[in-house]
């Protein structure tokens, strides 16, 4: 981190490798998790369309949880990143020590309700009575190792705010290749198949959505114990020899940047689960559809989700530094860089968007119907990454409550009201849902945009 942070005082010239050092690692993750999505949702899809949308009910649910822990992680990220670059790593300790606390309570609190709640949510979900049993369990194996998982995702913000992509990444790698084999091990029955002419005998559980649930937990939970291990072995924010004890100087300025985030999260999170919702009960073909194409999607927001962590970790520091102009060349830059990998980015979800939707599902009518809503957002990828990019700034430098109040306003106001009439009294079906899901996105573009141009997000503005 000080070696990247010597770079990053050099100069506007030094900005470019300093964030390509940053969000390469981060990108990288991103691309491996979502292999695994692809990995895991096509060894599913060979099971059958009841199968995916099994493992696909209860997928939003599973966002609106992890996206409020790992909201926690977003104001010690701001702590830990404007300690680090105002030189003070004494700070940057204390705020660790603080953030396992907060780990510990939050995973507890998200192992118990899930798994009490696991048999309830796909009948809320509005799940398809045939498939509500196997996502039910599905949904419990997969929250039993809760806790690693939220120390997982935490802690991998804390390493990320000082500096540190690569660990997180290589960590994510070592889990994807557990949950690769263990998919291959417990999904399938034993089986034969040809290897360069000769037949082998390869063993399977035969536990179908159970296994990979099962897989999906083991790989989670060793990730959870492999970034636990790294936060503590780290010379600049490790926690061994802080207090754990609650410290208001350090939880007070965190809590006040991440209870925005957490409820931004939450709130879009659970806008997530009411949109799936309404698209489950228009059937099965639907289901799997949607599952399946936001699977696909994620894979071509990985360049916005690489540049928000470099976006977040240098606008920190630069916070740290009281560098005003230093923080107007970092966020063009960002901006510049991010519009041109989402306009690659769309253009290729857009060509190649049947093939994808293929690589998951055989069923015709759910490679028409995702290919179709693929193809309408891939349109509007750029306008998704500027808001990426802005809100990962605003996250560097503390400001949390904006970006909360206009993804509410986005979600609830246009996403879930549009799809809701849409679909309930004018029976229209999934393509009208994502065009409202389209319609969110660009409010969100242009309110975040607006805020940005106004400046007033910015401290070192504030300062002077």
């Amino acid at each position: 981190m000080k070696n990247i942070l010597s770079s990053f005082k050099k100069g506007k010239g030094a900005l470019l490798p300093v964030i390509w050092a940053l969000s390469w690692p981060t990108m990288l993750e991103q691309l491996l998790q979502t292999a695994v999505q692809y990995i895991d949702a096509a060894m599913v899809g060979r099971l059958g369309a009841e199968a995916t949308a099994a493992v696909g009910v209860t997928t939003t649910l599973g966002w609106l949880i992890s996206g409020t822990v790992m909201a926690l992680g977003v104001g010690f990220l701001f702590f830990i990143a404007r300690e680090i670059g105002a030189g003070n790593e004494k700070r940057a300790k204390q705020a660790s020590a603080q953030a396992v606390s907060v780990t510990l309570a939050a995973g507890i609190v998200f192992t118990v309700i899930p798994l009490l709640l696991h048999k309830q949510i796909p009948l809320w979900m509005h799940a398809d009575p045939r498939i509500a049993d196997a996502a039910a369990r599905y949904f419990f194996i997969l929250y039993i190792p809760m806790l690693p998982r939220a120390a997982s995702m935490v802690f991998a913000t804390l390493l990320r705010a000082s500096g540190d992509t690569k660990t997180p990444m290589i960590i994510s790698l070592l889990m994807n290749l557990v949950n690769i084999v263990l998919n291959f091990i417990l999904i399938y029955p034993a089986r034969t198949v040809m290897f360069f002419g000769q037949s082998l005998s390869l063993y399977g559980a035969g536990l179908g959505i159970d296994g990979a649930a099962i897989a999906s937990a083991v790989s989670l939970a060793l990730g959870g114990l492999g970034m636990t291990y790294k936060l503590w072995k780290h010379p600049v924010i490790s926690p061994k020899g802080q207090t754990f004890k609650p410290d208001m100087t350090v939880l007070r300025p965190c809590l006040k940047v991440a209870l925005p985030a957490a409820l931004q999260r939450f709130a879009t999170s659970f806008g997530y689960v009411a949109f799936a919702s309404m698209i489950n009960a228009l059937g099965t073909v639907a289901t799997a559809a949607h599952s399946i194409a936001n699977t696909v999607e994620s894979a071509f927001y990985i360049p916005g989700y690489g540049m928000q962590a470099a976006a977040a970790t240098l606008a920190g520091n630069t916070v740290g530094m009281k560098d005003k102009r230093r923080m107007r060349d970092l966020a063009q830059m960002l901006l510049l860089i991010e519009v041109s990998l989402m306009v690659v980015s769309g253009g290729l979800l857009y060509l190649f968007a049947p093939g994808m939707m293929q690589l998951f599902t055989s069923d015709a009518a759910v490679i028409l119907l995702g290919a179709a809503v693929l193809r309408m957002v891939a349109l509007t990828e750029p306008v998704y990454g500027v808001s990426i990019v802005i809100e990962g700034i605003l996250q560097g430098v503390g400001d949390t409550m904006n970006a909360f109040i206009y993804n509410v306003l986005g979600m609830w106001g246009v996403r879930i009201v549009g799809t809701f009439i849409c679909t309930k009294y004018l029976g229209m079906g999934m393509i009208s849902a994502w065009s409202c899901m389209i319609a969110h996105n660009i409010l969100l573009f242009v309110l975040l945009l607006i805020h940005y141009k106004r400046g007033k997000w910015n401290p070192l503005n504030k300062a002077n």
